[in-house]
C-alpha cells in the first residue's frame, strides 16, 4: 500500500501528462497492476472460470496489461485503453452472465487483499457497476429485435 502524500504525488504526475481530471479515488498504477495480476492469478486456479480463460488468453503478461490500461483509464482517467470489453465478451462464445458473480467475488477478494479498505471499497463499487452492465449485456443476447 502506497501513502496517501506519496500517491497525491503520483497522481499529480499522472494527470500533467494524461488528464487534467482527478483519479475517481486514491490508488497507484502500481496497485492497479498488482491487484490485476493477483486476480488473474486467482481466475487461472479457479476450476469454473480457469478454462474460460484459458480457451481465449494466450499471452497472460499482455493480458494482464490490457486489464491494467482499462482500470488505470477507469480510475485515473488515463486514455490507455481502447476497447469494448462488452464486445469481446459476448464474441468469446463461452461467457455466461453468471459467471460475472464469481468474477466480481474473486476480484473483491484481490482487492481486500492489497488495498487500505476505503480504496477496495471504491474500486469494488466501481467493478460491480460495470459487472453488473456486463451481465445485463450478456443476458440480452439472443433477444429479437423488435423493431
Amino acid at each position: 500500500m502506497v501513502p496517501l502524500a506519496r500517491w497525491a504525488r503520483q497522481a499529480q504526475a499522472a494527470r500533467t501528462m494524461t488528464s487534467a481530471l482527478p483519479p475517481r479515488f486514491p490508488i497507484t498504477a502500481e496497485e492497479i497492476t498488482l491487484v490485476v495480476t493477483e486476480f488473474y492469478a486467482a481466475i487461472r486456479e479457479h476450476p469454473g472460470l480457469g478454462p474460460v480463460f484459458a480457451a481465449h488468453v494466450t499471452d497472460w503478461p499482455a493480458h494482464e496489461e490490457k486489464i491494467a490500461r482499462f482500470w488505470r483509464n477507469a480510475i485515473l482517467l488515463e486514455r490507455g485503453y481502447d476497447g469494448n470489453p462488452l464486445a469481446v465478451h459476448r464474441k468469446a462464445g463461452n461467457v455466461r452472465a453468471p459467471m460475472f458473480d464469481i468474477w466480481l467475488g474473486l476480484f473483491d477478494s484481490a482487492l481486500k487483499r492489497h488495498l487500505r479498505p476505503e480504496t477496495a471499497q471504491s474500486w469494488s463499487e466501481l467493478a460491480h457497476r460495470i459487472g453488473r452492465a456486463l451481465q445485463i449485456g450478456m443476458a440480452d443476447r439472443g433477444v429479437p429485435d423488435l423493431h
